[in-house]
Formats: C-alpha cells, sequence, structure tokens
C-alpha cells in the first residue's frame, strides 16, 4: 500500500486505534498524524482516542487527542492503527465505517481484515515499525520519530520481546538518529512511577499467588482496592511485567475489577506459553508473549479458567 496514493487529494482524514490505548496505540497515531501533517499541508487530520495515559504528553499533538469522538463534518479517508477487529475501535467504529475510504495498519495476526486496504504484518515488532516501511524519509521529523520510537519501546518490552528482530533494531537505530533522548524516554514512560503507583505495585506483589509449581504467578486488584489507593488503571502499567520476572515463573496474570464480576486480565510469557492464543480463546489477543482479555466470573472463576488454557501448553 502506497501511503501518500492513498490519501492524495483527501481534506479531511481521521486517525484512531484500540481501546484503552497503550504507547503503540499512541505513539503509533501521534507519528502519523504528524507525518500526514509534514506530507500534506492544509489537510485537516484529526486523532481520536480514548484518553491516553498523561505519561505520553510530551509527544507532539497529544493535546490536540480528541476523546469525545464528536466530529463536526465526515471525513475522506479514516486510518484505524493497532486494533485486529473493528469493535476494538470502540466510540470510533462508527466514525470510521461512515468513511467512504478506510485503511488499516497493524500488527497483530488475527486481524480480521475489516478495513477496505489493509496492512498486516505480524513479523513486526509494532504498528509503529509497519507504520515506518510506508513512510518517505523527507516527511520524517524529530516529532515523527519520537513519537515511533516510544512506541516501538513499549510494544517490546524495551526490546525484549520475541518480536524484535534485525530489521526492528535497525529501525530503531534510524529513528534515534533523529536527535531525541532516547534514553530519557525509557526511563520516564517505562520505568518511572508515581509514590501511589508504587503503592499499588507493592500490594499487588504482596497479594500475589504462585500456580502449577511455581511456574505461573497471578495477582488482581479489585475495586475496594482501586478506591483505597485512589487509582485508576493508568497506575497498573508495569505489574504485570514485574510479576513475571518471578524465578521460576513462564507467564504472569494480572488482573483488575472493571464492573460486577468484569475483569481486565494482562498476561505475560517467558515463551514457552502463547498467551495470545489463552486470550483469543477468551474474545481478547495480543502478541505470543504479551496479550490480554476482559472476562466475567469472580477472581477465582477467571483464575481457574485462565489456568486450564495456560496448564494445557505447559505440559
Amino acid at each position: 500500500m502506497d501511503l501518500l496514493k492513498e490519501i492524495e487529494g483527501a481534506k479531511r482524514i481521521g486517525i484512531t486505534g484500540h481501546v484503552r490505548p497503550d504507547g503503540d496505540c499512541v505513539g503509533s497515531s501521534l507519528g502519523l498524524y504528524k507525518y500526514i501533517r509534514n506530507a500534506c499541508p492544509g489537510v485537516s487530520v484529526q486523532v481520536f482516542l480514548e484518553q491516553p495515559p498523561k505519561t505520553f504528553s510530551f509527544l507532539y499533538g497529544f493535546e490536540e487527542i480528541d476523546s469525545t469522538f464528536h466530529a463536526d463534518a465526515p471525513f475522506d479517508v479514516f486510518i484505524a492503527l493497532d486494533a485486529g477487529d473493528i469493535d476494538r475501535l470502540g466510540d470510533a467504529k462508527e466514525m470510521f465505517l461512515a468513511t467512504p475510504k478506510r485503511l488499516c495498519f497493524d500488527h497483530h495476526l488475527r486481524n480480521t481484515g475489516y478495513a477496505q486496504l489493509t496492512d498486516v504484518d505480524s513479523d513486526s515488532s509494532s504498528t509503529a515499525e509497519v507504520l515506518y516501511e510506508h513512510f518517505e524519509k523527507q516527511y520524517i521529523d524529530q516529532d515523527v520519530a519520537q513519537a515511533l520510537y516510544t512506541a516501538i519501546v513499549h510494544d517490546t518490552g524495551v526490546f525484549q520481546h520475541s518480536s524484535m528482530g534485525q530489521s526492528t533494531f535497525g529501525i530503531v537505530g534510524e529513528l534515534i538518529g533523529y536527535g531525541f533522548d532516547a534514553a530519557k524516554i525509557i526511563s520516564e514512560t517505562f520505568y518511572e512511577k508515581t509514590y501511589v503507583q508504587n503503592q499499588i505495585l507493592g500490594r499487588a506483589l504482596l497479594e500475589s499467588m504462585l500456580l502449577m509449581d511455581g511456574r505461573c504467578i497471578a495477582s488482581c486488584v479489585d475495586k475496594k482496592m482501586m478506591d483505597f489507593y485512589g487509582v485508576s488503571s493508568e497506575d497498573f502499567d508495569g505489574i504485570v511485567n514485574q510479576l513475571l520476572v518471578t524465578k521460576g515463573c513462564e507467564v504472569a496474570i494480572f488482573m483488575y475489577q472493571t464492573g460486577t464480576l468484569e475483569y481486565k486480565v494482562s498476561m505475560r510469557s517467558k515463551g514457552k506459553v502463547n498467551v495470545a492464543e489463552v486470550a483469543g480463546f477468551f474474545g481478547g489477543g495480543g502478541h505470543a508473549r504479551a496479550a490480554g482479555c476482559t472476562m466475567m466470573g469472580t477472581y477465582r472463576d477467571v483464575l481457574n479458567n485462565l489456568s486450564k488454557h495456560i496448564e494445557e501448553q505447559m505440559q
């Protein structure tokens, strides 16, 4: 797909990503936003996302993100990023479907092909990497590079996931060449925590339990605990990764309560278990080593259902 050719002549372009946007979704969206503004001056470009974590507020265009999902006029082209299923677009779904030309860039193997034109590369580390292969170098500036780098950092777990390949490292090297503070981005968006984030992390570790003879670790934060510490879903970043570093564990499960008998589940794997397959069984998705889903039931019910599928792969 020739991106610039596909958007040629468009006067209004919309960009969106999946619900509960993560680093790849936010970075890819804002990187594409600035790239189009550089390449197509005068074209109106809007980014629609659920309110993203403020840790990404340093990225160009962050303050322009529209979380109301109300447009004052129709779009000529709408581009979906990092979403494998149209329902993952959330409140942007109707605007996307109402647009005559619909594009999608993604790296999820289970992408359903819901757009008119789709580029899915499941071998790429991130949607940002897929986009970079479509960007013409003369329209990439420091803002674009910084956004794409941030996206890759977050979707690779700071270059640790198996999706990292030689091409990804080459792209990262080229992006760093644009002169932003790469180390600071890793420190402040991936590792740095607020005091209350450290508190809830400590509580999650304290409440964790080992399963499957120590090969799996799980923890849960319920509504009562969230209210006690005054935290939201934004404050849970990194907990599941911290659980996974437990010696002897192959899989980590972290979940938090989102409603009555409803939990948002995040899973991480060291490689033996494909957690994307586990999440996919329950209507979720992700990558072999990092995936998630939403499940109904009590904490024990959810854990028992997940454990059954994880244990099958452990054998």
